[in-house]
């Protein structure tokens, strides 16, 4: 009998059809890296997705396609050429009635060239006096015709995209009926569902009779008001943008049109009803086309309604509002005026923004997108590993928990074993790798690779007040970036490899605060002037007093000396060169920190004379020590004398 055999292997008919749309953990680094680089977190995730991850395209390349397709609109053509058509008609409909006027000789031939002569200027009155004269030339009379048929006939299409199937092989009184029948049904069901009425079964059979006028097919009264109230302002954008003699030369051209009062009611109507129901869309927007063709009504409109789409969904793709988020963009705009690949690109880049969400590396908060604390911690350990690949000698194992000697208390984990390792071998995992390389053999035969230690570790924790400088100096001097990456570095280092130690970030500017790993990620520059050390080291004091029982430490970066202070009332006061109190606050300080017995240490980040002679003060007067590192390597100097400080507690 004969068996289905089957063969299992990759993929090799190009890009792997079940893959994710990108790579999501790629796309969490590079916001990282615009953040350790200085910038806002707020902009990296929005520039995540305006540029595109992964050198695809994001919402600005969709944006610059949508302006330049408006661009290429408001080129056009000149949006008078409905007046200006009927006019060219009148003239030759007028040309062709003197020609046959000129073969009669006879009374009534004169009067009526007398009558041709004196018509008015104005296009639209001249057609109005011509409504009731009797035209000798037939070719005459179907050009003056044709002025207002067409008119008539290009107001009504723009409207309803399929009234020309709809009405094709009816006379003109059963097409003006079938019109009023079906434009007096549709106020009927937009007033209805403007009372808040269930339209439900009223759509329903309302698209059984009439559908045929609208191709689009809506699904609901919310979708056919959506189509509607979309042409009917462009028609209304067109009158306004018209200057006030154009505007009225159309005007009355098309209540000449619409001759019928009926229609003429119901069509007054509907635009009434739709403006209520959709009174978000631009009515009264005015617009400059440029160009050399002169459209009629019809093209003008739809040009106007090609250019709103465009502006509101160049709105959507700016995602400026508070709370933008990808679902805000209508895909089907997208692809109606940019076309599928577009919508595709939209689809994507939803898939990514959900894919963040649910791996749980951003969150959606009031203000839109933020790094989880799971993102965070990736993106302290990039910043941490950034700065171990800097510090200078010495195995990485020295600056690692694991690596506290053998004389710690036991923490539960294990490592390989390396060459010199004091702590005791963990039995049951050095024979469970043994066995799982050789195999359930006995006697066991052991190999160096098979060697683990027990992880062990001394319980002698810190508190660690780090005060970081959020002045606009920090950001206009390139500063902000390092000093970002050393705080989220040290915070990492802290929370994964010195868990007993309880590290405080203050950021300083013209007054402090204490910083969350998500508020130091976020935060952004601090435009007023001002440097308020003697708030940041309040601060650290109340955290250091809330672990008594560590010891203190208190680590201060900053690029200018103090310019501000608290005064009894709270306010922070600010001066340029520093006021004598401001000094003497600061000091004071120092001075409350230095009895408590925290060890105080100070990287400049500058060169100014006066910051030199403050930091130098300061240290001697703490016993503390001051650094002098450049902006690229400041992680490497905190985070070095953080650990240098807990091994000589290890000593003690």
């Amino acid at each position: 009998m004969a068996t289905n055999r089957y063969r299992y292997g990759e993929w090799r008919g190009g890009p792997d059809p079940l893959a994710p749309p990108y790579d999501v953990r790629a796309a969490v680094d590079a916001v990282g890296n615009d953040v350790l680089a200085g910038g806002s977190l707020r902009d990296a995730l929005r520039n995540l997705l305006r540029r595109g991850p992964q050198g695809d395209r994001g919402l600005d390349d969709l944006a610059a396609r949508a302006r330049r397709m408006r661009r290429e609109a408001l080129r056009r053509g000149n949006l008078d050429g409905a007046v200006t058509r009927a006019q060219a008609l009148l003239d030759q409909a007028l040309a062709a009635e003197r020609d046959e006027l000129g073969r009669r000789d006879d009374s009534d031939a004169r009067f009526a060239e007398a009558m041709l002569d004196n018509l008015p200027r104005s296009t639209a009155r001249a057609v109005e006096e011509l409504s009731e004269y009797d035209w000798s030339s037939d070719e005459a009379r179907q050009m003056y015709q044709q002025i207002l048929d067409g008119l008539r006939r290009d107001v009504l299409e723009q409207r309803f995209a399929g009234m020309r199937d709809a009405l094709r092989g009816m006379s003109d009184p059963q097409a003006n009926q079938r019109l009023k029948d079906m434009m007096g049904d549709l106020n009927d069901l937009l007033a209805r569902h403007a009372r808040g009425e269930d339209t439900t079964d009223a759509f329903r059979e309302f698209m059984a009779e009439h559908g045929e006028f609208f191709p689009e097919n809506p699904q609901s009264v919310d979708e056919l008001v959506d189509a509607l109230a979309r042409r009917a302002a462009a028609g209304e954008r067109l009158m306004r943008s018209l200057s006030p003699q154009q505007r009225e030369e159309l005007s009355q051209l098309m209540a000449q049109a619409f001759g019928d009062a009926g229609l003429a009611t119901e069509m007054a109507a509907l635009t009434d009803n739709l403006r209520a129901l959709r009174p978000d869309l631009p009515w009264g927007r005015r617009e400059q086309m440029r160009g050399q063709q002169e459209l009629g009504y019809g093209e003008a409109a739809g040009a106007l309604e090609e250019i709103a789409d465009l502006d509101d969904l160049l709105d959507q793709l700016g995602q400026e509002h508070p709370g933008a988020t990808l679902d805000d963009i209508d895909v089907e705009a997208v692809e109606r005026n940019l076309g599928r690949g577009s919508g595709d690109d939209v689809r994507r880049l939803r898939e990514l923004e959900r894919e963040l969400r649910r791996q749980g590396w951003v969150t959606r908060g009031p203000d839109g997108l933020t790094l989880s604390p799971k993102a965070l911690r990736r993106l302290g350990g990039t910043a941490l590993r950034t700065v171990f690949s800097q510090l200078d000698g010495g195995r990485r194992g020295q600056h690692d928990l694991r690596s506290a000697g053998a004389a710690g208390e036991i923490t539960g984990a294990s490592r390989r074993w390396e060459y010199g390792d004091e702590q005791p071998l963990d039995v049951v995992r050095t024979v469970g790798n043994a066995v799982r390389r050789a195999g359930p053999a006995t006697p066991v035969a052991l190999a160096v690779e098979d060697f683990e230690v027990v992880e062990t570790e001394r319980r002698a924790s810190a508190a660690v007040a780090l005060c970081v400088d959020l002045s606009f100096s920090m950001i206009s001097e390139g500063r902000w970036g390092p000093m970002k990456q050393t705080a989220l570095a040290l915070s990492h280092l802290v929370a994964t490899r010195f868990p007993q130690d309880a590290l405080q970030i203050v950021g300083f500017g013209r007054y402090a605060m204490t910083l969350s790993q998500t508020e130091l990620a976020a935060i952004e520059p601090d435009m007023v002037q001002g440097t308020n050390l003697q708030h940041a080291l309040r601060l650290a004091g109340r955290h250091l007093r809330s672990h008594p029982e560590s010891e203190p430490v208190v680590l201060v970066v900053t690029d200018g000396e103090p310019t501000a202070h608290l005064s009894d009332d709270g306010e922070a006061v600010f001066c340029w060169p520093p006021l004598h109190e401001t000094i003497r606050a600061t000091v004071s300080e120092v001075d409350n920190l230095t009895r408590y017995g925290a060890t105080l240490n100070l990287f400049m980040l500058g060169a100014e004379p006066g910051l030199r002679r403050f930091v130098d003060a300061v240290a001697r007067r703490s016993g503390g020590r001051v650094f002098t590192p450049d902006a690229e390597d400041l992680g490497r100097y905190v985070v070095d004398d953080y650990l240098r400080a807990r091994r000589g507690r290890r000593g003690r």
